[in-house]
């Protein structure tokens, strides 16, 4: 009987060889992972469909935002603003949203998100309650929200207006967002 040969391999040739190995391993991943980059953004459409337009209708936000998105007043800003307006706040607490504009002035987090998450968070203050329930109220709620919104639109700017696109793709987004944050408020 023969017997088979150690083979050896110096820690030094192993540690060559890693790099391929892991290579290869995450090649197995790659289908999986391929899907979940590939996971299909929402449709942004310029007009509202009639079911949006029917929801929209009902919301004294939506219907305020008209007074102040592109009036001198970023996405984040109005939505903040018409916000203020509807819990009854000083209308000077929109500058809290002046730097969400535009993604950040980045082309990053849409201001309306970020605003209708802003006025979730003041709402969830106002309420009557102790801290703790009012902290779960606000991560539930911006929970929905953030939910809510990736069935609607990309997170980002720089995804939602690409460049040539027109800004009522905005403005109808500011619409929904107004009236998805006011059915949030009122719960």
């Amino acid at each position: 009987m023969k017997k088979l040969s150690e083979a050896t391999l110096s820690r030094r040739n192993f540690m060559g060889l890693l790099p391929g190995m892991l290579a290869g391993t995450s090649m197995l991943a790659a289908p999986h992972l391929l899907s979940l980059r590939q996971q299909k953004e929402p449709s942004l459409k310029e007009e509202l469909t009639p079911e949006e337009l029917q929801n929209v209708e009902k919301s004294v936000m939506a219907k305020d935002l008209a007074n102040y998105f592109g009036k001198d007043y970023s996405c984040a800003e109005s939505l903040l603003m018409v916000s203020l307006r509807y819990l009854k706040k000083p209308e000077e607490l929109v500058w809290f949203a002046a730097g969400f504009g535009g993604g950040i002035y980045h082309k990053d987090l849409c201001g309306f998100l970020t605003s209708g998450i802003m006025a979730i968070g003041l709402s969830s203050g106002m309420l009557d309650m102790a801290r703790k329930e009012a902290k779960n109220r606000c991560r539930d709620l911006v929970k929905e929200y953030w939910k809510w919104w990736r069935t609607v639109a990309p997170l980002h700017c720089a995804e939602i207006r690409k460049d040539g696109t027109s800004s009522k793709v905005c403005s109808r987004l500011g619409r929904l967002a107004a009236a998805k944050t006011e059915e949030l408020l009122k719960t």
